[in-house]
């Protein structure tokens, strides 16, 4: 019986086996049978075999590159601040009385020695009037002890009078004469009070307003006791005040060590403002800083002849930091952080990529300066930063970088308040 000859168990007859099955089909078929399996093999062959057809490699990013650009400079510090009075007065009577006039307007500004109140001079016009009375008396007495001293010396050569009598008359002659003297100095101290009845500016400024109106009686006082009338701020110049670290204090030090009294120069733009528009110099630093922030009180000096500054202002400083240095200058975008460093992207004369470590400085027309870490011949990538990967290779175009130009757009003022409430215009 043949191998591949099967036993019907229910039966008990032979069932043919799946040789006898392939014996009986047409040769076609046979063929067909025997020629799948082969090609299968050998399909699964060639699929697990690992050979894959060729890709070709993707060109390199192209990324536009650079050299810095190479300018002087002035660096600066910043600096937030308020402006103050450089001097400020509180005008206060120096007699009693009462107001009867005010020469000024609330506000204004006003010169020094410009009357500003009037105090009723009536009562002090008597007193200096019986000053003056009591003057003449004293130097009319004066005369009369001087010429009868004069008689008695005369007497005294023929011994027609005692020495005591011309002793007592030499004495009663200093003593009209210190009466005298007595009586000037009331003459004097009631032509002051007289004077004071006109209250004038000590100081030129902008006045703030009246804080007395006429009619109202005011007084004198000691360590600023009296009534209080009114202030006087002066503007021109205005002091600018703020805090600064130690470093301040050195180069001040220094800038006397060198004889530059010239001071450190200042520029100043108001919170309004895009463009520094003041400037000025710093001419004091305080004595001693501050232990618990380590800052130090500076204060620079600004001109304001149009009084367009008011005490209590705030501003931005920006601070000299030395003389003019040579810097390099590359677009802000190209300088990446990495980690805790900074750093550029440049391109080698064979294309690859390498990220160079800098120490960047302040910002320049819109451009990056660098103190370290650049050479002037390192072409810089500028553009297409995202597609350099250091190590990699790349294709460098050329370009080039240039400062954004002073006189372009201007900048959208920053704090502009919102106005509460519109009304059509006509």
């Amino acid at each position: 019986m043949n191998m591949l000859t099967k036993i019907e168990p229910e039966t008990g007859f032979a069932r043919p086996g799946a040789l006898d099955r392939f014996r009986r089909l047409p040769r076609w078929q046979q063929g067909a049978a025997v020629l799948l399996p082969v090609a299968l093999v050998a399909a699964g062959v060639t699929q697990f075999s690992g050979e894959t057809p060729a890709v070709a490699a993707p060109p390199p990013p192209t990324v536009t590159v650079a050299m810095p650009l190479v300018r002087d400079i002035n660096e600066w510090d910043n600096y937030v601040g308020r402006f103050e009075a450089s001097r400020s007065v509180e005008v206060r009577p120096r007699v009693s009385g009462a107001v009867t006039a005010i020469h000024f307007a609330d506000g204004a500004v006003v010169r020094k020695g410009q009357l500003l109140f009037t105090i009723d001079p009536r009562p002090f016009a008597a007193a200096l009037a019986e000053a003056r009375a009591g003057l003449a008396s004293a130097e009319s007495a004066v005369t009369l002890a001087e010429a009868d001293l004069g008689r008695a010396e005369r007497l005294l050569d023929i011994e027609g009078v005692s020495e005591s009598d011309v002793d007592q008359l030499r004495a009663r002659v200093r003593a009209t004469k210190a009466a005298l003297a007595g009586a000037q100095a009331r003459v004097r101290a009631r032509a002051l009070d007289m004077e004071f009845t006109r209250v004038r500016a000590p100081i030129g400024g902008r006045i703030s307003d009246r804080r007395i109106d006429a009619g109202n009686l005011v007084s004198a006082g000691e360590g600023g006791a009296g009534t209080l009338l009114t202030t006087i701020n002066a503007l021109d110049p205005i002091y600018f005040t703020f805090d600064s670290s130690e470093a301040l204090y050195l180069k001040a030090q220094r800038d006397r060590a060198d004889g530059d009294a010239a001071g450190q120069q200042v520029e100043i733009r108001l919170q309004d403002e895009a463009d520094y528009s003041r400037q000025g110099r710093v001419d004091f630093t305080d004595n001693t800083l501050s232990a618990q922030s380590g800052t130090i009180r500076g204060r620079a000096v600004v001109s304001n002849p149009d009084y367009f500054l008011t005490p209590g202002m705030f501003g931005s400083m920006r601070l000299s930091a030395g003389e003019e240095t040579r810097a390099l200058l590359v677009p802000d975008a190209a300088v990446r952080t990495d980690q805790a460093r900074k750093v550029v992207f440049v391109v080698g004369q064979d294309g690859t990529v390498a990220a160079r470590p800098v120490d960047p400085g302040p910002l320049v027309a819109g451009l990056r300066s660098i103190r370290s870490g650049l050479a002037p011949n390192d072409r810089v990538v500028i553009q297409g930063i995202q597609f350099a990967m250091p190590g990699a290779k790349v294709n460098a175009r050329p370009g080039k970088v240039a400062p954004v130009e002073p006189n372009g757009p201007p900048m959208t003022p920053v704090d502009v308040p919102a106005a509460a409430q519109a009304t059509l215009a006509n």
